[in-house]
């Protein structure tokens, strides 16, 4: 193989590379921070909270669409969200609130001033990008008047 069909070769192996690993980051991964239930890529609920009795979390497990899919579940009050054992594994807060025209709460990992602050962060997108996936930035629920600041695609 001659000096240039080698370098193509290479720059196709890693074009193949650099694209594996966008579709994965797109996609929401199991989160930066350890592995957090709540935000997790899913095509399907029964892929959310895995090793857990979903019959101990305070609402209905769901697969949201949006882009890479986000495990959650219905939630009244933010109390709602890390009352199971086992149901949240890292020290940030998550928040229920109204998600996009659903008329429905859920829990997200939050990434309100006070949140981003107190784990001494600067900028809530990296927080985001740190904390839950590459993938995800900081933005509103878009529920209404009831918005909270999360972590989503």
């Amino acid at each position: 193989m001659g000096k240039y069909a080698r370098m193509r070769h290479a720059l196709g192996a890693l074009s193949v590379a650099g694209a594996a690993v966008l579709v994965f980051q797109g996609c929401g991964s199991d989160s930066g921070s350890g592995g957090e239930h709540t935000g997790q890529s899913c095509t399907s609920t029964s892929q959310c909270y895995a090793g857990l009795d979903q019959s101990k979390l305070k609402g209905a497990v769901q697969c949201l669409s949006v882009t890479g899919g986000y495990c959650t579940h219905e939630c009244q009050t933010d109390t709602d969200c890390c009352a199971a054992s086992g149901e949240c594994r890292t020290g940030f807060p998550q928040v229920c609130a109204p998600f996009e025209s659903t008329g429905k709460s859920y829990c997200f990992l939050s990434c309100e001033a006070s949140t981003v602050s107190a784990a001494n962060y600067q900028d809530d997108n990296l927080f985001c990008q740190q904390n839950a996936s590459a993938a995800f930035g900081c933005r509103s629920t878009g529920g209404g008047s009831q918005n909270r600041k999360v972590c989503l695609p």
